[in-house]
């Protein structure tokens, strides 16, 4: 079983930038993959970013790719999320989540934690 608690979130200005961390608990959280969601007001959650087990292979959703960076610290247990040049429509919670899977599909994860609030502001 893995436990994750996220933070960094808060209040930036437009172009800002943010570093959120997930630290996640369990002896075996390096044969899980951790990916990051966000999820805005009124909408669906939806995947951001995710790394392959290995480090070798990332997947970023369209908005964010070469504003975002995902990296991991399994010596750690450490996933984190840089975010550079942040725009309003990055405004939502952001949660990390983890699974067996290497995937981009929400309901495909099986650990969630609490997730953080990042609010951007024109």
């Amino acid at each position: 079983q893995v436990q994750l608690v996220e933070s960094g979130g808060g209040l930036v200005q437009t172009g800002g930038s943010l570093r959120l961390s997930c630290a996640a608990s369990g002896r075996t959280f390096s044969t899980y993959v951790v990916g990051w969601f966000r999820q805005a007001p009124g909408k669906e959650r939806e995947f951001v970013a995710v790394m392959h087990l290995s480090g070798t292979s990332t997947i970023y959703t369209d908005s964010v790719k070469g504003r975002f960076t995902i990296s991991r610290d399994n010596a750690k247990s450490m996933v984190y999320l840089q975010m550079d040049s942040l725009k309003p429509e990055d405004t939502a919670v952001y949660y990390c989540a983890a699974d067996r899977s290497y995937t981009v599909v929400p309901s495909r994860y099986t650990y969630w934690g609490q997730g953080t609030p990042v609010t951007v502001s024109s």
